[in-house]
Protein backbone atom coordinates (compact mmCIF):
# COMPACT_ATOMS: atom_id res chain seq x y z
CA UNK A 1 0.00 0.00 0.00
CA UNK A 2 1.51 3.29 -1.16
CA UNK A 3 0.72 5.38 1.94
CA UNK A 4 1.20 8.15 2.90
CA UNK A 5 0.53 9.81 -0.44
CA UNK A 6 -0.19 13.39 0.65
CA UNK A 7 1.41 15.82 3.14
CA UNK A 8 -1.87 15.96 5.11
CA UNK A 9 -2.14 13.44 7.94
CA UNK A 10 -5.93 13.46 8.11
CA UNK A 11 -6.29 13.19 4.32
CA UNK A 12 -3.99 10.17 4.43
CA UNK A 13 -6.23 8.84 7.20
CA UNK A 14 -9.29 9.13 4.94
CA UNK A 15 -7.46 7.39 2.10
CA UNK A 16 -6.18 4.62 4.36
CA UNK A 17 -9.71 4.03 5.71
CA UNK A 18 -11.08 3.91 2.16
CA UNK A 19 -8.43 1.44 1.03
CA UNK A 20 -8.79 -0.78 4.10
CA UNK A 21 -12.61 -0.90 4.00
CA UNK A 22 -12.81 -1.38 0.23
CA UNK A 23 -10.42 -4.30 0.50
CA UNK A 24 -12.59 -5.82 3.23
CA UNK A 25 -15.80 -5.24 1.24
CA UNK A 26 -14.65 -6.43 -2.18
CA UNK A 27 -11.81 -8.83 -1.27
CA UNK A 28 -10.08 -10.02 -4.46
CA UNK A 29 -12.35 -7.81 -6.59
CA UNK A 30 -10.69 -4.71 -5.14
CA UNK A 31 -8.06 -3.81 -7.78
CA UNK A 32 -6.86 -0.39 -6.70
CA UNK A 33 -7.50 3.10 -5.34
CA UNK A 34 -6.18 6.16 -7.19
CA UNK A 35 -6.08 9.90 -6.61
CA UNK A 36 -7.79 12.27 -9.01
CA UNK A 37 -8.57 15.99 -8.90
CA UNK A 38 -6.43 18.53 -7.06
CA UNK A 39 -4.57 15.89 -5.05
CA UNK A 40 -3.14 14.49 -8.28
CA UNK A 41 -2.56 17.87 -9.97
CA UNK A 42 -0.64 19.24 -6.99
CA UNK A 43 -2.90 22.20 -6.14
CA UNK A 44 -4.86 20.76 -3.20
CA UNK A 45 -6.21 23.47 -0.88
CA UNK A 46 -7.56 22.36 2.50
CA UNK A 47 -10.00 25.28 2.57
CA UNK A 48 -11.66 24.59 -0.77
CA UNK A 49 -10.61 21.25 -2.28
CA UNK A 50 -12.28 17.84 -2.09
CA UNK A 51 -10.64 14.46 -1.64
CA UNK A 52 -11.13 12.97 -5.11
CA UNK A 53 -10.56 9.29 -5.83
CA UNK A 54 -11.24 6.51 -8.30
CA UNK A 55 -11.75 2.95 -7.07
CA UNK A 56 -11.16 0.17 -9.60
CA UNK A 57 -12.96 -3.15 -9.14
CA UNK A 58 -12.89 -6.48 -10.90
CA UNK A 59 -16.66 -6.80 -11.11
CA UNK A 60 -19.68 -4.49 -11.00
CA UNK A 61 -20.92 -3.50 -7.55
CA UNK A 62 -23.79 -5.65 -6.26
CA UNK A 63 -26.73 -4.24 -4.30
CA UNK A 64 -25.29 -5.68 -1.09
CA UNK A 65 -21.88 -4.19 -1.77
CA UNK A 66 -23.38 -0.83 -2.66
CA UNK A 67 -25.15 -0.70 0.69
CA UNK A 68 -21.88 -1.60 2.42
CA UNK A 69 -20.06 1.18 0.53
CA UNK A 70 -22.72 3.72 1.55
CA UNK A 71 -22.28 2.70 5.21
CA UNK A 72 -18.51 2.89 4.79
CA UNK A 73 -18.68 6.49 3.57
CA UNK A 74 -20.99 7.44 6.43
CA UNK A 75 -18.57 5.84 8.89
CA UNK A 76 -15.53 7.61 7.40
CA UNK A 77 -17.42 10.91 7.36
CA UNK A 78 -18.13 10.55 11.07
CA UNK A 79 -14.48 9.74 11.79
CA UNK A 80 -13.25 12.70 9.70
CA UNK A 81 -15.97 15.37 10.03
CA UNK A 82 -13.97 18.07 8.20
CA UNK A 83 -14.14 15.90 5.07
CA UNK A 84 -17.61 14.41 5.61
CA UNK A 85 -19.14 16.26 2.64
CA UNK A 86 -15.90 16.68 0.71
CA UNK A 87 -15.06 13.14 -0.40
CA UNK A 88 -15.82 12.61 -4.08
CA UNK A 89 -15.21 9.41 -5.97
CA UNK A 90 -16.36 6.85 -8.49
CA UNK A 91 -16.36 3.06 -8.57
CA UNK A 92 -15.46 1.60 -11.97
CA UNK A 93 -14.65 -1.85 -13.30
CA UNK A 94 -11.74 -3.20 -15.32
CA UNK A 95 -14.20 -3.77 -18.16
CA UNK A 96 -15.02 -0.05 -18.22
CA UNK A 97 -11.32 0.82 -18.40
CA UNK A 98 -11.08 -1.10 -21.67
CA UNK A 99 -13.06 1.69 -23.37
CA UNK A 100 -11.38 4.89 -24.49
CA UNK A 101 -14.72 6.66 -24.87
CA UNK A 102 -17.02 7.33 -21.90
CA UNK A 103 -18.76 4.05 -20.97
CA UNK A 104 -22.52 3.85 -21.23
CA UNK A 105 -23.02 1.97 -18.00
CA UNK A 106 -23.50 4.08 -14.85
CA UNK A 107 -21.16 3.80 -11.90
CA UNK A 108 -21.59 4.20 -8.13
CA UNK A 109 -20.60 7.75 -7.23
CA UNK A 110 -20.21 9.54 -3.90
CA UNK A 111 -20.22 13.31 -3.47
CA UNK A 112 -21.52 15.74 -0.88
CA UNK A 113 -21.51 13.10 1.83
CA UNK A 114 -23.79 10.57 0.14
CA UNK A 115 -24.05 8.03 -2.64
CA UNK A 116 -25.92 9.43 -5.63
CA UNK A 117 -29.08 7.65 -6.75
CA UNK A 118 -29.50 6.67 -9.45
CA UNK A 119 -25.88 6.00 -10.34
CA UNK A 120 -24.74 8.61 -12.89
CA UNK A 121 -23.05 7.93 -16.22
CA UNK A 122 -19.78 9.51 -17.29
CA UNK A 123 -19.36 12.48 -19.59
CA UNK A 124 -16.10 13.88 -20.92
CA UNK A 125 -14.55 13.65 -17.45
CA UNK A 126 -13.93 9.98 -18.28
CA UNK A 127 -11.27 11.02 -20.80
CA UNK A 128 -10.05 14.00 -18.76
CA UNK A 129 -9.57 11.97 -15.59
CA UNK A 130 -8.08 9.05 -17.51
CA UNK A 131 -5.42 11.27 -19.04
CA UNK A 132 -4.56 12.76 -15.64
CA UNK A 133 -4.47 9.34 -13.96
CA UNK A 134 -2.04 8.06 -16.59
CA UNK A 135 0.18 11.14 -16.42
CA UNK A 136 0.21 11.74 -12.66
CA UNK A 137 0.50 8.08 -11.57
CA UNK A 138 -0.62 8.38 -7.93
CA UNK A 139 -1.80 5.05 -6.51
CA UNK A 140 -3.06 4.79 -2.96
CA UNK A 141 -3.33 1.03 -3.36
CA UNK A 142 -2.98 -1.29 -6.33
CA UNK A 143 -0.81 -1.54 -9.43
CA UNK A 144 0.91 1.29 -11.26
CA UNK A 145 -1.74 3.39 -13.04
CA UNK A 146 0.09 2.95 -16.35
CA UNK A 147 -0.77 -0.74 -16.23
CA UNK A 148 -4.50 0.01 -15.92
CA UNK A 149 -5.24 3.31 -17.63
CA UNK A 150 -4.93 4.18 -21.31
CA UNK A 151 -2.54 6.75 -22.71
CA UNK A 152 -5.29 8.65 -24.52
CA UNK A 153 -2.91 11.32 -25.82
CA UNK A 154 -3.03 15.07 -25.44
CA UNK A 155 -5.13 15.72 -28.54
CA UNK A 156 -7.92 13.50 -27.20
CA UNK A 157 -7.59 15.25 -23.84
CA UNK A 158 -7.84 18.68 -25.47
CA UNK A 159 -10.84 17.65 -27.58
CA UNK A 160 -12.63 16.23 -24.54
CA UNK A 161 -11.90 19.42 -22.62
CA UNK A 162 -13.54 21.56 -25.30
CA UNK A 163 -16.47 19.15 -25.61
CA UNK A 164 -17.00 19.43 -21.86
CA UNK A 165 -17.28 23.21 -22.25
CA UNK A 166 -20.15 22.73 -24.69
CA UNK A 167 -21.83 19.78 -22.99
CA UNK A 168 -21.50 20.64 -19.31
CA UNK A 169 -20.91 24.38 -18.93
CA UNK A 170 -22.63 26.05 -21.91
CA UNK A 171 -26.07 24.92 -20.61
CA UNK A 172 -25.49 27.20 -17.60
CA UNK A 173 -26.07 30.12 -19.95
CA UNK A 174 -29.69 28.97 -20.32
CA UNK A 175 -30.25 27.71 -16.78
CA UNK A 176 -28.14 29.27 -14.03
CA UNK A 177 -29.92 27.55 -11.12
CA UNK A 178 -26.84 25.51 -10.22
CA UNK A 179 -24.81 28.71 -9.99
CA UNK A 180 -26.68 29.71 -6.83
CA UNK A 181 -24.14 27.54 -5.03
CA UNK A 182 -20.96 29.46 -4.16
CA UNK A 183 -18.78 26.36 -4.32
CA UNK A 184 -20.08 25.67 -7.80
CA UNK A 185 -19.35 29.24 -8.95
CA UNK A 186 -15.72 28.91 -7.87
CA UNK A 187 -15.42 25.40 -9.31
CA UNK A 188 -16.84 26.36 -12.71
CA UNK A 189 -14.66 29.47 -12.95
CA UNK A 190 -11.42 27.58 -12.30
CA UNK A 191 -12.49 24.67 -14.51
CA UNK A 192 -13.15 27.04 -17.41
CA UNK A 193 -9.68 28.52 -16.82
CA UNK A 194 -8.23 25.04 -17.31
CA UNK A 195 -10.26 24.56 -20.50
CA UNK A 196 -8.94 27.83 -21.92
CA UNK A 197 -5.39 26.86 -20.98
CA UNK A 198 -5.77 23.42 -22.54
CA UNK A 199 -7.14 24.89 -25.78
CA UNK A 200 -4.08 27.12 -26.25
CA UNK A 201 -1.23 25.15 -24.66
CA UNK A 202 0.20 21.66 -24.39
CA UNK A 203 0.53 19.83 -21.11
CA UNK A 204 -1.40 19.03 -17.97
CA UNK A 205 -1.94 22.08 -15.75
CA UNK A 206 -3.44 22.52 -12.31
CA UNK A 207 -6.35 24.91 -11.95
CA UNK A 208 -4.03 27.38 -10.21
CA UNK A 209 -1.53 27.28 -13.07
CA UNK A 210 -4.33 27.62 -15.62
CA UNK A 211 -6.00 30.52 -13.79
CA UNK A 212 -2.68 32.36 -13.56
CA UNK A 213 -2.20 31.91 -17.32
CA UNK A 214 -5.73 33.19 -18.07
CA UNK A 215 -5.15 36.30 -15.95
CA UNK A 216 -1.88 36.99 -17.72
CA UNK A 217 -3.27 36.27 -21.19
CA UNK A 218 -6.73 37.84 -21.08
CA UNK A 219 -6.23 40.40 -18.34
CA UNK A 220 -8.58 42.76 -16.56
CA UNK A 221 -12.05 41.61 -17.68
CA UNK A 222 -11.71 38.31 -15.80
CA UNK A 223 -9.03 38.93 -13.18
CA UNK A 224 -11.42 39.92 -10.38
CA UNK A 225 -13.71 36.91 -10.91
CA UNK A 226 -10.81 34.47 -11.08
CA UNK A 227 -9.13 35.85 -7.97
CA UNK A 228 -12.40 35.57 -6.04
CA UNK A 229 -12.73 31.96 -7.20
CA UNK A 230 -9.14 31.22 -6.17
CA UNK A 231 -9.70 32.73 -2.72
CA UNK A 232 -13.07 31.02 -2.12
CA UNK A 233 -13.36 28.76 0.91
CA UNK A 234 -16.14 26.47 2.15
CA UNK A 235 -18.86 28.28 4.14
CA UNK A 236 -18.15 31.58 2.36
CA UNK A 237 -20.55 33.26 -0.03
CA UNK A 238 -19.69 34.12 -3.62
CA UNK A 239 -22.17 36.29 -5.52
CA UNK A 240 -20.72 36.07 -9.04
CA UNK A 241 -23.21 34.01 -11.05
CA UNK A 242 -23.66 36.61 -13.86
CA UNK A 243 -19.89 37.02 -14.15
CA UNK A 244 -19.43 33.24 -14.32
CA UNK A 245 -21.98 33.08 -17.14
CA UNK A 246 -20.16 35.84 -19.02
CA UNK A 247 -16.87 33.98 -18.55
CA UNK A 248 -18.39 30.80 -19.98
CA UNK A 249 -19.60 32.77 -22.99
CA UNK A 250 -16.14 34.23 -23.48
CA UNK A 251 -14.57 30.76 -23.29
CA UNK A 252 -16.98 29.47 -25.92
CA UNK A 253 -15.89 32.27 -28.27
CA UNK A 254 -12.22 31.54 -27.66
CA UNK A 255 -12.63 27.77 -28.08
CA UNK A 256 -14.37 28.31 -31.42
Amino acid sequence: MALPVTPHEDVNGVLFALSRDLSATFNDDFVGLYLTGSLSYGDFDRASSDIDFLAVLGQAVSARQRAAVAKMHARIGTAFPEWQRRIEGSYVTLEMLANAEPPRQPRPYVNGGEMWAPDPTYGQEWILNGYALYECEIAVAGPDPKTLFRDVGYEAYRDASIRSLHEEWAPLLRDASRLKNSHYQAYVTLTVCRILYTARNHGLASKRTASRWVKQTYGAPWRDLIEKAEAWQHARELQEAPAVQAFIGFALEQAA
